[in-house]
């Protein structure tokens, strides 16, 4: 996987953000209209998929996020966003700032690829040197 390389205009959606899509969040999809570039963390998908399986709709919910996946660009870990986890972690534990483990693996993916992590969740706020917009 390479680096990205623009700053700005290239965006990393948290799990929150693709429920609201998927729920037809009129604020989240405006946004995304004049958005260069989304990507979708495949921890977000995991996590999608874990609800549909304990959903009373699984089939249906299922369909939706196999349908989100194939339309979508999808980051992946590798060993480099495994360091950069280890560090945004070991950071967080130093300054007693625990966040869900899911988030720092969000958080080391959008940090690696210089993306802005789209979501709903403050507790990104403690990632040092992280990009974040609060939809």
């Amino acid at each position: 996987m390479r680096k990205l390389t623009s700053p700005t205009g290239r965006y990393l959606l948290d799990t929150n953000i693709i429920i609201a899509l998927l729920a037809s969040d009129e604020s989240v999809k405006e946004r995304l209209v004049s958005i260069e570039e989304v990507f979708l963390p495949s921890i977000a998908i995991g996590e999608l998929y874990y609800g549909a399986y304990r959903s009373s709709r699984r089939d249906e919910n299922i369909k939706r996020i196999d349908k989100l996946v194939k339309g979508n660009n999808i980051l992946v870990c590798n060993a480099r966003i495994a360091q950069e986890y280890g560090l945004i972690k070991s950071r967080l534990s130093e300054k007693g700032r625990p966040i869900p483990e899911n988030d720092i693996w969000i958080a080391a993916l959008a940090s690696s690829n210089n993306l802005i992590v789209v979501t709903r969740d403050e507790h990104f706020k403690h990632v040092e040197g992280l990009q974040i917009e609060m939809w």
